[in-house]
C-alpha cells in the first residue's frame, strides 16, 4: 500500500474495537479511509450491559455550566468516528491530520457502490460469541431516530 491511498471498508459484521485500532494505524500511515455501513458494526458482550454502560455516559454533564458538558453522539457513524478517534493521538497535530482523513457514512452510497471494499481480517468476528449489539440498535437505544441526516 502506497502512501496517500484511499482504502475502503464495509463495517458490516465487523467487532468495534479491532475495527477502530486496525483504522487509526492506517490513518497514521497517511492513508484515507471510508467507512462505509457504519450501522452494522458489531459490538461483542451483553447487550443489555452495553446499552446500560452508554446510556450511564449520557448523564455525565457539568454541574457549573452546561457549556461545559461532554458531546454525547447517538448517530452510528458519529460514535464510530469518536471510537477512532480515541486510539489517535488527537492532540498532537499528526493525529489531527489523521482523524481528518477518515469518512464515516451510513449504508453504501451511491458513489461507492463499483468500489472494491476491504475487510480486516482482524476484525472480523469468527466464532462471534451469542451476545452482541450492532451499532445501529446501540444509537436507536441512545435516542437516535435513525436519519442519516
Amino acid at each position: 500500500m502506497s502512501n496517500n491511498e484511499t482504502i475502503y471498508i464495509d463495517g458490516s459484521g465487523l467487532i468495534i474495537g479491532r475495527l477502530a485500532s486496525k483504522i487509526a494505524k492506517l490513518l497514521l500511515e497517511g492513508k484515507k479511509v471510508y467507512v462505509v455501513n457504519a450501522e452494522k458494526i458489531l459490538i461483542s458482550g451483553n447487550r443489555r450491559s452495553i446499552i446500560e454502560e452508554w446510556k450511564r455516559k449520557l448523564e455525565i454533564k457539568s454541574i457549573i455550566n452546561p457549556r461545559h458538558n461532554p458531546i454525547h453522539y447517538r448517530r452510528p457513524d458519529r460514535i464510530f468516528r469518536r471510537v477512532v478517534r480515541g486510539m489517535l493521538p488527537y492532540r498532537k497535530p499528526k493525529g489531527r491530520t489523521a482523524y481528518k482523513n477518515l469518512t464515516v457514512v451510513h449504508g453504501i452510497p451511491e458513489q461507492f457502490k463499483s468500489v472494491k471494499f476491504y475487510k480486516p481480517e482482524e476484525a472480523i468476528a469468527k466464532g462471534l460469541p451469542t451476545d452482541y449489539i450492532m451499532l445501529g440498535e446501540l444509537a436507536k437505544e441512545l435516542g437516535w431516530n435513525g436519519n442519516v441526516n
